[in-house]
């Protein structure tokens, strides 16, 4: 079981890369080795499914450049390979005077970001959207959605069609690197590669310590709860709406999130997980906690975050502060229209000194890549991530 490329990790990055691998190298022998029985089982399917445009980041920023072209290769690759979407726009709105500076601030970084946007009035914001409140906005038109599960399938198909190999089911016990190739290991298996590329999501610091790579860094889960709306409310919004964000903030706020599949979402909120991977409202895993326990980031970051940390968690065990929240700019959503909807799990790498990493995390040996942080708008981002990544394990 000699392969030339083994990817960890079955989510949209580790599939995008092994896809971009054999596109780069048709010759090549590729395996992704996913440990849960399908695909895009975590963060990759779990999110809001929004085709970021890239409108949040500094100018001339990996982040900017690498959101941007990804917005583009998602729709072509999602055009070439059957799998809808929907480019519906979003709109950002203000609710007061403070936010209506922050939103020019915003629309002229957009701006440096080669992104157009339309700014709105209050009146021209009431008439593309008669249920939305506030006395500003802009618009985003790049802006789409999609179900990243179904990129995911899709590209897992691309993938054994160019003659790779996806298995499931394979969780990683072992790693061990030396001068002329990687081995990888499970409960009954092993397999050889010349380059291993690691892309283990909410694992990701886990899978690095067991290749032996000397991380200074630890996740930390963080839970984004959301509600959906009745079918009775699905035409409450036309486009995506997003409040402006706070830069004092690590995270965007809730917003309203049209589905590919119809459904309209509310959230998320960001609350810290007490399970890596459980999605119940109230999953503990006594291992996870220990773990970034004893991490001393993990305090320093809970101290720096306190006041928001709080608000965060009353928003999510009181449903009515979590409605206060939406009707900011939603004033017609009522209490019975938050119906539940599943939650998802942010994998936020965080520092000794207690600060989150917001950028992109690559930690590398001489035959192994590490993505230990891939934050929004990575799902958006992964084609070209993907492309960064070959260029570094090709060129070795």
């Amino acid at each position: 079981m000699k392969y030339d490329y083994c990817i960890i990790g079955g989510g949209i990055l580790g599939l995008a890369t092994a896809m971009t691998l054999l596109e780069h190298l048709p010759s090549a022998k590729v395996v992704v080795l996913e440990k849960e029985h399908g695909l895009a089982g975590h963060q990759s399917g779990r999110n809001s499914g929004v085709i970021h445009a890239g409108i949040y980041y500094a100018p001339g920023s990996l982040k900017a450049k690498l959101c941007r072209r990804g917005a583009q290769l998602t729709k072509r690759f999602c055009s070439e390979h059957g799998v809808p979407f929907d480019a519906c726009g979003k709109l950002v709105v203000a609710t007061n005077e403070t936010e209506r500076r922050r939103l020019q601030v915003l629309a002229s970084r957009a701006a440096e970001n080669q992104i157009h946007v339309t700014p709105l009035s209050a009146a021209e914001l009431r008439s593309r959207e008669p249920n939305i409140d506030g006395v500003a906005a802009i618009f985003v038109k790049e802006t789409g959605i999609v179900d990243y599960g179904a990129v995911c399938k899709a590209m897992a198909g691309r993938i054994r069609d160019l003659g790779g190999s996806v298995e499931l089911g394979v969780r990683v016990t072992g790693i061990q690197e030396t001068a002329t190739r990687v081995s990888i290991r499970s409960a009954d298996r092993e397999w050889e590669a010349c380059r291993l590329v690691a892309c283990a999501g909410l694992q990701s610091d886990r899978v690095a310590r067991l290749a032996g790579l000397p991380i200074k860094h630890q996740i930390i889960p963080f839970r984004g709860e959301y509600y959906r709306l009745p079918a009775s409310k699905k035409e409450v919004v036309r486009h995506l709406i997003y409040p402006v964000p706070d830069p004092e903030l690590p995270f965007l706020g809730v917003h309203l999130t049209k589905m590919i599949n119809g459904t309209v979402t509310v959230g998320p909120n960001a609350v810290l997980g007490f399970a890596r991977e459980g999605y119940a409202k109230f999953s503990f895993d006594l291992n996870d906690v220990l773990e970034y326990a004893r991490f001393p980031g993990f305090w320093r970051m809970m101290a720096a975050n306190l006041q928001h940390g709080t608000s965060e968690l009353r928003n999510s065990l009181i449903k009515d502060r979590y409605l206060a929240e939406c009707q900011k700019y939603c004033p017609s959503l009522e209490r019975n229209d938050l119906l539940p909807f599943e939650s998802g799990i942010r994998a936020q790498a965080v520092l000794r000194d207690g600060s989150l990493v917001h950028d992109f995390l690559l930690v590398e040996t001489r035959r192994m890549l590490h993505v230990c942080n891939a934050p929004s708008p990575a799902a958006t981002s992964a084609i070209p991530i993907a492309e960064m990544i070959t260029t570094k394990v090709t060129s070795k």
